[in-house]
């Protein structure tokens, strides 16, 4: 459904999508991340999955796979992943049986007016992010009505009190926070009884993957993002919207 209906669908009001999200959040405030994600496809019309397929990924399109393998998967190919994370998503949609994985790129002349010789990145970090995955991103999604992401509360103090479901400001799409609750434990203990795949680069020293040339490994003791953008006063991508417009502080998935 396309997003100039979706107030149809909910009301013509905003307070009513508010409502909506209120009615989710009651029902499933003690519920399991699967619930939420069994809920998420089955009560809210068009949702997508976003995935980065790095290294937490496989987590929540495992628990899409088990609900349902056509559930939409957008992939942002920024066309400066690591080869590794490539052949990853392949082998993941594969062996979950995903069916409906959609591949998003920048549009090959806006690549070629904003960054023809791929060295953006070099002078505007920002702006190579917006160009390669912000924007092809937020086009995408504007065919749906809600879309899931990996959030969850103990990654940021402006996160504490995430909940599962939520209004997206700005967009008039809900957001699906099926992992709000959990702690990096329950990632790893999840992935392990499931035998779940992991990405080869996690044990290379990566716990946190981006694109390849704004990604480095991890040592010991730092925080698990201290590869992305090393050196740099940034710490997000931007793929998430208040009033239409990108947040990047505390807000990844």
């Amino acid at each position: 459904m396309p997003l100039d209906l979706i107030q149809t669908e909910l009301g013509k009001d905003r307070s009513e999508l508010t409502e909506k999200v209120e009615a989710l959040n009651a029902r499933f405030r003690h519920h399991s991340a699967h619930d939420v994600m069994h809920g998420a496809i089955d009560q809210i019309e068009d949702l997508a999955l976003v995935s980065s397929f790095g290294a937490e990924s496989v987590v929540l399109l495992h628990m899409a796979a088990v609900v349902d393998k056509m559930t939409p998967v957008l992939f942002v190919d920024t066309q400066m992943l690591f080869t590794e994370t490539l052949e990853y998503q392949q082998e993941v949609s594969e062996r979950l049986g995903l069916k409906n994985v959609q591949i998003i790129r920048a549009e090959d002349e806006d690549v070629k007016r904003d960054d023809p010789y791929g060295a953006l990145r070099l002078r505007d970090t920002d702006a190579c992010c917006n160009l390669r995955k912000t924007f092809p991103l937020q086009k995408a999604l504007t065919g749906y009505c809600g879309w899931i992401t990996g959030r969850k509360r103990f990654q940021s103090g402006t996160r504490a009190a995430l909940e599962f479901f939520e209004v997206e400001d700005g967009t008039g799409r809900i957001k699906v926070n099926p992992l709000a609750h959990w702690a990096p434990v329950d990632v790893r203990a999840y992935m392990e009884e499931n035998n779940l795949p992991r990405h080869p680069l996690v044990a290379k020293g990566y716990p946190s993957i981006g694109c390849a040339p704004c990604t480095s490994p991890v040592k010991e003791g730092e925080d698990p993002r201290a590869g992305r953008w090393r050196d740099q006063n940034k710490e997000e991508c931007g793929i998430h919207f208040v009033d239409g417009k990108m947040v990047r502080a505390g807000e990844t998935t």
